[in-house]
């Protein structure tokens, strides 16, 4: 059974219950886990409790013997008004800057022959390349579609979906436009910090007076966006789940996934005309108050096993390969996805 059709089979149970919980991910039979998806940690100073646990993750990831890729899919960071936030730091303020750990691990998984992506959000669009050079990431645009097995995937960060918060979308637009973001960028620093401050404080406000609905995704919006692929992947809405969607002329709600489920087989969960919408869930500090605060997060990750093509190919090469140390990342990346069974869960990190 697949992680999302497990979670669709009773609806009177939260999904959320249902996600397999782990405090690390080296125990999720780790030679089989091969990419990693996370948003919305909302990173920040003041955050520390969220900080230490990506780098728990980040040490996990360094443990991972597979793993070729770490997507973030959006809001990274709580704010980021530039690169030069950091960048223009000199040696010795990097040194004790609460990034530079993270910078650190992130390269030493590039080392490891794993590939950081970052996706921009609604907090951190504009985000750079130079400042993913730091750590040898790229930085990619949305939508970004990638195969898994023999399903396409769609993953962006959730917030272009929102399109019943016509307020919101405006602004978006306007935010992402090339020569605005040029103007800004060139203000002093310090300036785009108190701008980026108040426009915080803004939201903030503004989202009290917003009906909870207007702030999800729009039903249409999902079923443009699953046109040409399989399933969707996203965060922004910080509703962590798995739904499914029929992307004829209308979406599936709660009170009818058992129904819809009982039309197919086991061995065939979906037809041609539903797809799975993955949310994922934002990076939160349980317990505040406690003296151990722990943080939960719902994330993605994706697993293989081999097929039996795939299994007596990797023989051969083998056999023929008699240099071991060749390139970590050029051995990880020789199957290709076409003969690996590669499929995508959410699981639940509380570290």
């Amino acid at each position: 059974m697949t992680n999302a059709e497990s979670l669709l089979s009773d609806s009177t149970v939260s999904s959320l219950d249902l996600l397999p919980n782990y405090s690390h991910l080296i125990t999720t039979r780790p030679h089989d886990i091969r990419r990693v998806v996370i948003s919305d940690l909302h990173l920040s100073a003041e955050e520390p409790a969220l900080v230490q646990a990506f780098l728990t993750l980040l040490d996990d990831l360094l443990q991972l013997p597979n793993i070729i890729e770490l997507y973030i899919l959006g809001d990274w960071f709580d704010a980021w008004v530039g690169d030069d936030v950091y960048l223009s730091l000199s040696a010795k303020q990097k040194r004790v800057h609460w990034m530079t750990p993270i910078i650190d691990k992130l390269y030493q998984l590039k080392q490891h022959g794993c590939q950081t992506l970052v996706m921009h959000g609604n907090r951190d669009f504009l985000l750079g390349q130079p400042f993913c050079d730091t750590f040898a990431g790229k930085l990619i645009n949305e939508p970004y579609l990638i195969t898994l097995g023999n399903k396409r995937y769609r993953f962006e960060h959730g917030d272009a979906l929102c399109t019943d918060d016509i307020s919101y979308q405006r602004f978006r637009r306007v935010t992402r436009n090339r020569a605005v973001q040029w103007l800004f960028l060139k203000q002093p620093l310090s300036k785009r910090i108190n701008f980026a401050q108040k426009v915080r404080r803004h939201s903030s406000e503004d989202k009290v007076h917003k009906p909870m609905a207007i702030m999800d995704v729009n039903q249409q919006a999902v079923i443009k966006a699953l046109q040409h692929v399989d399933n969707l992947l996203h965060g922004h809405t910080h509703r962590p789940d798995i739904h499914l969607v029929e992307d004829a002329d209308h979406s599936i709600n709660q009170n009818k996934k058992t129904k819809l489920l009982s039309k197919f087989s086991r061995k065939n969960v979906r037809s041609d005309n539903t797809h799975f919408r993955y949310v994922l869930g934002d990076w939160r500090v349980l317990h505040r108050d406690s003296s151990r605060q722990q943080v939960e997060a719902v994330i993605a990750v994706t697993t293989v096993e081999p097929t039996e093509q795939s299994e007596l190919q990797q023989q051969t090469r083998t056999q023929q390969n008699t240099q071991k140390n060749k390139s970590t990342q050029k051995n990880k990346s020789a199957q290709s996805s076409e003969l690996l069974n590669e499929r995508l869960q959410l699981l639940k990190f509380v570290v």
